[in-house]
């Protein structure tokens, strides 16, 4: 369990990270001609493996150093500005997108079909009824990805090829700036949200699998501090397991529930065509607003999205191979 509080960039407010532009990065020079010449195949089937390393140019590798610091050590994301999706086919975006992804880490399956590159965007389901919140408009709350996984991906990258009608804007919390307030505020709450608690998993389990997950909210391992979260998904695991949230584990998740809800703690704004948002999945919660839709298929909010191990895949701004 961390007992002492993170004094540093990573606990961060909506008054100490900075105005948007400050977290708003441009691509990296050269890396967009040089995606655009190893599109190949990509361009009409996004998502093939990759077996060659993106190598950046040697004048920009130290962009590149800046963006992996600001991710690991830093604010915890990033928005990458952009990918030029006016003009451009879905697939040519997403092809982009997909080698993009692999200057920070190596995608890995977001479900049991192995899904790498998921379309996010309203498909008619509905979350009482077992989906995931990315296929509905409802509010998604705040979270990480992959909670009830056996392990959760490193990075989350997201797309917005285009955003909703009205709505639908991203908001992201630090879970260090958390962590902080409970050790402050709530210390004798916190051994028990470092205690397993029951994931719903959404139907992404084999024949076989338990429904249900069990996993710490907070975990601290090898210097890496982990949140793994979702108040509805901990809601519906417990009742599916038949272990009734005790009164101290509702009280834990009230007090954070309350945290979640300041404004003070979160930043809010609405990506644009093309721009990329990038996530330290270990530490920031992100939240989708409500939406509503164009009419019009050809204008309905659609994102795409990559999960990324960053211990998979060589970091390429310390590469000294040839291109």
């Amino acid at each position: 369990m961390l007992t002492e509080p993170i004094r540093d960039v990573r606990a961060w407010t909506r008054h100490s990270v900075g105005k948007e532009h400050s977290w708003t990065a441009q691509l990296p020079p050269g890396w967009l001609d040089s995606a655009v010449e190893r599109l190949g195949g990509l361009e009409k089937h996004p998502g093939q493996p990759i077996t060659t390393l993106p190598i950046p140019p040697g004048n920009a590798r130290r962009d590149w150093r800046s963006l992996q610091a600001a991710l690991d050590r830093g604010r915890g994301f990033v928005v990458l500005d952009r990918i030029p999706v006016n003009g451009c086919s879905p697939s040519r975006a997403q092809g982009l997108f997909w080698l993009l992804g692999h200057m920070f880490g190596l995608p890995v399956n977001q479900d049991v079909a192995g899904t790498l590159l998921f379309d996010v965007k309203d498909k008619g389901y509905e979350v009482t009824r077992g989906a995931r919140f990315s296929g509905t408009t409802v509010e998604s709350s705040f979270h990480t990805d992959n909670a009830f996984g056996q392990a959760v991906p490193d990075l989350v990258g997201l797309l917005c090829l285009r955003p909703a009608l009205k709505g639908g804007q991203s908001q992201l919390i630090s879970a260090v700036t958390l962590h902080n307030r409970l050790l402050d505020q709530h210390a004798d709450l916190l051994p028990c949200l470092y205690q397993p608690f029951y994931f719903d998993r959404r139907g992404e389990f084999l024949p076989g699998q338990s429904p249900v997950s069990r996993n710490p909210i907070f975990s601290w391992a090898s210097g890496e501090f982990t949140m793994r979260y979702l108040h509805y998904y901990i809601e519906v695991g417990h009742r599916k397991s038949g272990h009734p949230l005790s009164q101290l584990q509702l009280r834990a998740l009230e007090v954070l529930e309350k945290l979640l809800r300041l404004p003070e703690l979160r930043v809010e704004f609405r990506l644009q065509p093309g721009q990329v948002l990038l996530t330290n999945n270990h530490w920031i919660l992100h939240n989708r607003t409500a939406f509503e839709d164009s009419p019009r298929p050809q204008e309905r909010r659609h994102y795409v999205r990559l999960w990324l191990s960053r211990r998979s895949w060589p970091n390429p701004s310390r590469s000294t191979s040839t291109p």
